[in-house]
């Protein structure tokens, strides 16, 4: 052992290393334990014994230590006796499912040349599919002595393992029961972004026991309403395991969205109600009954570890210098292209191994049926910046359990290059913020809006109409997880993130949201009124919009978070669903609205085309698939469109032009739809075009969201066009008409 000035311990030698290491124990031999094998990566029950591996290309020994069922007293330490490939291995033949354990691994503590190897630290199993307990925010958790003067170049001999979470062995095995994916087409695709926590926690009907667990969510009553609500699939804010950071416990906070992953292969132990695996394989299978998919917002981008001056949890004890990427000449610190501190080294084959292993395990073994993956751009880029044909997207794209589940991408970091909108691979779909901006800044009443929400609403051709992808690859949304909801989107000018304790300075400054007249709260019935009627022409240019739509959960029935657009720290009230609000009047009859918005996206295939829309295609009888109007009935000139203070249009979307096939081959033949929007703060006689012959049937009217049967009304009349309004038309058949 050496030490050289201004740096940390460096162990040359797996022997000598072993006098350095404080009160670590030697292997004490009451375990029996055979060569075992390098693959598969993990602990592995075979329904005999128990294979480990785990991979470290910069390791000089590796030690399993197993644990007592409390996980507190280690019980033996085994030294894995194999090296194979980089991968050290051995097989127990007496373990068994229920096991506890963790690694210590020996090698280097070289943090100016990458390397952070402490064998006093206890780290986590990459590939640990349960884990057992919390980890406690003590100084032994990191690898160098907090509040050293040389900081992460010191070195800590400290045991860390009482204060860590143990992996644990787990028996697979799961009687599916002839589960059947829903495998719902993108097409007809209704994602509801949601929080397993968040949406159970204060759900009346639920015990308290089932209250924010995945039992919770799998419960008759949420299931209900999902399918009440119409939605196709739920988008679960991040379930993989992951860790409350220090500053935020110290705040009286947590990490409650959970993008701050520990384990890419274990489900979040505070979602389960009573510690077992099979709790989430249940969720999955009572919505697969339910007719609804389930999508996991995943983050492969960054780990929990944080920067050089992070703990020591998992990846950076077993290999640092393979999972992170470091700074060229200064592999002390990490490339922080995420925000976050550190950034996953997607470059190096064996980290892309890993995150596939874990996608293919979540689609395998727990039957999901797609991933959003949180700031994907950084998980497509090499040395030389992003490349939507590089070594992952090219394995994802390969591998076969991934051929037919549902791959969104969050298109952007905070990284050089790192806005990738539309430059995904074939295959992707992608959160389109051009969307969620263009339709804010459209019905704020901006100017010079109306070419861009045209765009928009025929699926972002303009963005994705090349290599094949369809209308769906854009994912529309008008508010997430990460911003103001819906409600407060038309309730406060300004983001009030007081709550966080930063000073208001996080989260986004650019919201392009209004109060119209009052910030935040008001029993100003004119105000209410607006808002709600804002909130109602959002949903529906939201449902009327070609591409796949994304709801956040809560906005059907107005949920509010104060004005915190960035409510990542808020595991509370502020953040759970307010079943009372979702139960009054408004809520009910808002609710009522999104319902009704869904069954008529349903109901109407013109309404969520499979190609493109671009004036190209026409039916018999000469009508093209898409055709714009102006309020005078005519189809728009270059001039109207170009005109800044134009806030009102016309789409009419023709479908019987080409129309769509099923999967079985037959047409999904549907009407001709005239859609008409105005963002003005002026009611507009609009005239209704004549070019089908037949009259319109008014169905859908956001400044009367309580109109019952549909109104007929014929060509050329003059439609009195109410503002911040959207109405819905149908060309009217030959029974209606005589009707």
């Amino acid at each position: 052992m050496s030490a050289r000035k201004g740096e940390g311990i460096v162990y040359r030698d797996p022997v000598r290393a072993l006098t350095g290491v404080g009160t670590l124990m030697r292997h004490v031999g009451r375990a029996r334990v055979w060569p075992g094998r390098p693959y598969p990566l993990g602990a592995t029950w075979d329904g005999r014994g128990v294979n480990f591996a785990l991979f470290s290309a910069h390791a000089e020994r590796v030690d399993l230590c197993l644990f007592d069922p409390a996980g507190i007293r280690e019980i033996d330490r085994i030294t894995l006796p194999e090296y194979t490939d980089e991968v050290w291995h051995g097989y127990l033949p007496d373990a068994t499912p229920g096991l506890l354990y963790g690694y210590r691994v020996y090698g280097p503590y070289d943090p100016k040349n990458g390397h952070r190897f402490n064998p006093n630290k206890l780290v986590l199993d990459p590939y640990a599919k349960t884990i057992v307990g919390r980890t406690h925010h003590s100084d032994a958790i990191f690898g160098y002595r907090v509040g050293s003067p040389r900081g992460d170049l010191s070195f800590d001999r400290r045991d860390s393992a009482r204060a860590m979470p143990k992996a644990q062995v787990v028996d697979p095995s799961y009687a599916w029961a002839g589960d059947r994916p829903p495998r719902t087409p993108w097409a007809s695709t209704v994602i509801y972004e949601t929080h397993v926590r968040g949406m159970t926690m204060r759900h009346p009907d639920l015990p308290g026991y089932l209250r924010g667990t995945f039992d919770g969510l799998a419960a008759k009553p949420v299931i209900d309403y999902l399918k009440g609500l119409g939605v196709t699939a739920v988008e679960l804010l991040p379930v993989h395991a992951f860790f409350d950071e220090r500053h935020l416990v110290g705040r009286g906070l947590r990490n409650y969205w959970g993008y701050n992953t520990l384990g890419f292969f274990a489900p979040e132990p505070r979602y389960l109600s009573a510690g077992l695996l099979s709790e989430f394989k249940i969720m999955v299978a009572r919505l697969h009954d339910a007719g609804i998919e389930v999508i996991l917002d995943v983050v492969y981008n960054h780990t929990a570890e944080g920067n050089h001056l992070g703990p020591t949890l998992s990846f950076r004890g077993i290999d640092n210098r393979t999972y992170y990427r470091l700074v060229p000449g200064d592999e002390r610190h990490y490339i922080n292209e995420t925000g976050v501190g550190n950034t996953i080294n997607m470059m190096h084959p064996r980290v892309v191994q890993m995150v596939v292993d874990s996608l293919c395990y979540w689609v395998e073994e727990m039957h999901v049926d797609g991933f959003r993956f949180d700031l994907a751009t950084a998980l497509g880029r090499e040395a030389n910046g992003f490349d939507p044909s590089n070594g992952f997207f090219d394995t994802v794209r390969q591998s076969p359990p991934l051929q037919n589940v549902k791959l969104i991408a969050e298109p952007w970091d905070v990284g050089l290059g790192g806005y990738q909108l539309g430059n995904f691979p074939p295959g992707w779909l992608e959160w389109n913020d051009r969307y969620r901006d263009g339709v804010r800044r459209f019905w704020r009443g901006d100017q010079g809006q109306v070419r861009d929400i045209a765009a928009r609403l025929t699926g972002s051709a303009d963005l994705f109409d090349r290599s094949g992808r369809r209308p769906w690859a854009s994912v529309n949304f008008v508010t997430s997880h990460d911003g103001f909801t819906l409600h407060d989107l038309v309730s406060y000018e300004s983001k009030h993130n007081e709550a966080n304790q930063e000073d208001n300075r996080d989260g986004h400054n650019e919201n392009w949201s209004a109060n119209y007249g009052v910030e935040g709260p008001t029993t100003d019935p004119a105000i209410r009124g607006l808002r709600l009627r804002q909130m109602r022409n959002m949903l529906a240019t939201l449902f009327l919009s070609q591409g796949t739509v994304m709801l956040l959960a809560g906005d059907e029935f107005g949920r509010t978070q104060q004005g915190n657009n960035n409510a990542y720290c808020h595991d509370g009230e502020l953040s759970w669903f307010d079943w009372d609000r979702a139960n009054s009047e408004e809520g009910q009859e808002l609710r009522r609205f999104v319902s009704r918005l869904i069954a008529l996206r349903k109901a109407h295939p013109a309404l969520r085309r499979h190609r493109y829309l671009h004036g190209r295609d026409a039916s018999e009888d000469g009508l093209k698939d898409i055709l714009w109007f102006s309020s005078t009935g005519r189809e728009m000139t270059p001039e109207q469109w170009h005109d800044p203070n134009a806030s009102c249009l016309g789409m009419l979307l023709n479908g019987r032009a080409r129309p769509d096939l099923a999967a079985n081959g037959e047409e999904q033949n549907d009407g001709v739809h005239l859609i008409l929007f105005n963002a003005g703060t002026n009611d507009v006689p609009f005239v209704l075009p004549g070019v089908t012959g037949r009259s319109w049937q008014q169905i859908l009217d956001t400044a009367e969201p309580g109109l019952g049967r549909p109104v007929l009304r014929p060509t050329g009349e003059t439609f009195d066009l109410r503002s911040r309004s959207v109405v819905h038309f149908l060309q009217a058949d030959m029974a209606s008409e005589r009707t």
